[in-house]
């Protein structure tokens, strides 16, 4: 696989946060250029605590500027792109609509219509969502319509979308990935389940849950994330146009998560439900046959090792906030 990377010029979008920081890691030690993308970079990322600025070219400039990205791509010889670079977070988009709607879907524009433009860029793959299927996504295929109906989903139900119609008008070679929840060492939103247990249990503090505990999601290791990825841009040319789920078979509710994660670590989770949350989809999951079958990808972290994985980071994390 190292062979198939040496020597390629490789930017990565959102490339300093919790995906876009193992993508680049694990892209480095494939062999690969790596040109990162951002507008933020914490002190205390996993970006930073792996020195990643030090191998990586790191460009900060807003997906919003479309000159400023097509610069990036040009003069650097960008052969394939992994686009994630996007607002994130489900309750800012409920917030600023507007600010998510341009970050996630002209930001998408500008990277696609400067590939086109140049003409140079050899695989795309584009980030997108278990989201962007709407509130009809139980064990869902790649085939079923998009159908997104609040500020996040939208974004990427768009982004998805314009991804396939620059493959379908100018024959851009861009595939799209779709996942559930992902976690891992390096995750500083810490109103996501995850990195909201691992506080609470360092801190010793007492979990808020803002749902009603029962919504049901797809749970993946961020290191089988940027497998992925990387399997898709090895085959960009053959799956150009097509969409992939990744997933695995962890699916459990916001109670039976925190449940379990402190039956692995051996500790209690105290947590308090608020049952706040709106315009949530209350169950969703993907099926990922198609990404096995075609890519070869399978989930190769058990949910014990990723757990105990990003706890030894928070732990790093916190005492180093100290």
């Amino acid at each position: 696989m190292s062979e198939s990377w040496s020597g390629k010029n490789v930017l990565v979008t959102g490339g300093t946060g919790l995906v876009g920081s193992h993508l680049t890691e694990r892209l480095l030690e494939l062999g690969a250029k790596v040109f990162v993308l951002d507008i933020v970079l914490e002190a205390n990322s996993y970006f930073a605590s792996k020195k990643l600025a030090d191998k990586a070219g790191l460009f900060m400039v807003d997906l919003r500027n479309f000159e400023g990205v097509k610069k990036v791509i040009a003069e650097n010889q960008i052969n394939y792109i992994f686009h994630l670079g996007a607002q994130a977070l489900v309750p800012v988009a409920l917030e600023q609509p507007m600010e998510t709607l341009d970050a996630n879907v002209m930001g998408t524009v500008h990277v696609l219509e400067a590939a086109r433009q140049l003409g140079t860029v050899s695989g795309i793959v584009v980030a997108s969502s278990d989201k962007a299927y709407g509130k009809d996504c139980i064990n869902v295929k790649e085939d079923q319509k998009l159908a997104g109906d609040h500020p996040y989903d939208v974004s990427k139900t768009c982004a998805d979308l314009i991804s396939t119609t620059y493959f379908k008008t100018y024959n851009l070679p861009v595939a799209v990935a779709r996942f559930g929840n992902i976690f891992g060492p390096g995750d500083l939103h810490f109103d996501r389940i995850v990195p909201g247990v691992m506080e609470s249990l360092i801190k010793n503090q007492e979990l808020q849950i803002r749902s009603n505990g029962k919504f049901r999601r797809d749970y993946l290791y961020v290191k089988d994330v940027a497998e992925g990825y990387i399997k898709m841009a090895q085959k960009a040319e053959e799956i150009k146009g097509e969409a992939f789920n990744f997933s695995t078979n962890w699916n459990f509710s916001v109670t039976e998560l925190v449940e379990k994660i402190g039956q692995i670590l051996g500790r209690q989770v105290h947590y308090k439900i608020l049952d706040t949350q709106k315009n949530e989809i209350p169950e969703q999951s993907l099926n990922w046959d198609k990404a096995k079958k075609v890519l070869g990808w399978e989930p190769e972290c058990s949910f014990e090792k990723g757990i105990e994985e990003t706890v030894n980071w928070y732990n790093n994390y916190f005492s180093g906030k100290d």
